[in-house]
């Protein structure tokens, strides 16, 4: 530089020009074999991070997911849906709720199946509970939990609501997902790891919805799984409820595992479904809440803006008509792809 200062008291300008030209080449050389040389604490101290041309890729981005993505039978499941409703009021205690166990069993016969039967105290008296649980053993060490209840509201036994969306949807992806799991044949461990289907049951409040009359099934569970040692081996677990709504609209759950929640967004960006999820968020106390309490990673997958203010939830407007095949198929694809996401981390 400071030669380049003196040009204009130099005579034969041109002629300097051309040695200063050089010589700032030959500097400007040597500068470069130096730094490409660098050794001992000079060239230690310069991080990779620096310079973007050593940047690593993320993983995601350097290899992303070409698997093909999964689908639920959308028709087969609405059709489930439609056959469990039909049983009508499936409260507990009820010959219709027997009915609908029987219905259960039938269809996961030939699958591991346990049962977590208990007598719950509730304000209302003793009621049976159970809960049914198929279990799909994959070649990785955990576990996937997805639950889904089948009872419908005790309360509302007299006034002809069905629960079509609220206990029917939940049991019929269920029963869809028994499908799809089931589908390698009796023995054979699915690639991923296991992952347990639980219809549990006493969802519903038998009077008014509080923590000591709500989620009976769902308690009794994780009390006995953290007895267990079941717990400590779940990676996710994920609650299905009211998912048919033809208006669907998951809401972000914020009483569940943000990383979890985010996966799940993800699938179904994967899946095109986006738009079907998050528009609204708020704590939401369900199924998953025994299990937060004890620090498994959570999500409740639900819609809980069914109608116009919410007006046929918990009333007998909650039928058939109000529900869409292709709602149980952008709920049970993303929520399978989630599955998949999950087997790869």
């Amino acid at each position: 530089m400071e030669v380049l200062k003196c040009l204009p008291c130099v005579p034969q300008c041109s002629l300097w020009l051309k040695i200063c030209q050089q010589l700032l080449v030959a500097i400007a050389l040597a500068t470069a074999a130096a730094c490409s040389k660098g050794t001992g604490a000079t060239a230690a101290a310069a991080p990779k991070s620096e310079s973007p041309a050593t940047t690593a890729v993320p993983p995601e981005a350097a290899a992303p997911d070409s698997a093909p993505l999964p689908y639920i039978d959308s028709k087969r499941a609405f059709q489930y849906t439609r056959e469990v409703t039909a049983f009508g009021p499936r409260y507990m205690g009820s010959e219709n709720h027997k009915k609908l166990e029987r219905y259960i069993l039938d269809h996961i016969k030939g699958d591991q199946v346990e049962d977590d039967a208990f007598t719950a105290d509730t304000v209302e008296g003793k009621f049976p509970v159970r809960n049914i649980i198929a279990k799909f053993p994959g070649t990785k060490d955990g576990i996937i939990v997805i639950l889904g209840h089948y009872d419908t509201v005790y309360p509302l036994r007299n006034s002809g609501f069905v629960g079509a969306n609220d206990g029917g949807s939940s049991t019929a992806i269920l029963l869809e997902y028994a499908n799809q799991l089931g589908g390698g044949g009796a023995g054979k461990k699915r690639d991923g790891y296991s992952v347990w289907l639980v219809w549990t049951d006493g969802e519903e409040a038998v009077r008014q919805w509080t923590d000591t009359d709500s989620v009976y099934g769902a308690r009794h569970l994780a009390e006995k799984w953290e007895k267990d040692g079941t717990l400590k081996k779940i990676k996710a677990l994920m609650v299905m409820d009211m998912i048919g709504d033809a208006d669907l609209d998951i809401a972000r759950n914020t009483k569940g595992a943000p990383w979890l929640l985010d996966l799940i967004y993800a699938a179904a960006e994967r899946g095109g479904y986006q738009s079907h999820f998050y528009t609204q968020q708020g704590p939401i106390e369900d199924d998953h809440v025994p299990f937060v309490n004890r620090g498994v990673p959570c999500a409740d997958v639900i819609d809980l803006d069914y109608g116009y203010n919410n007006v046929f939830w918990h009333s007998p407007q909650d039928t058939m008509d109000k529900l869409s095949p292709k709602s149980l198929e952008i709920v049970g694809d993303t929520i399978l792809e989630t599955i998949h996401m999950l087997d790869q981390r």
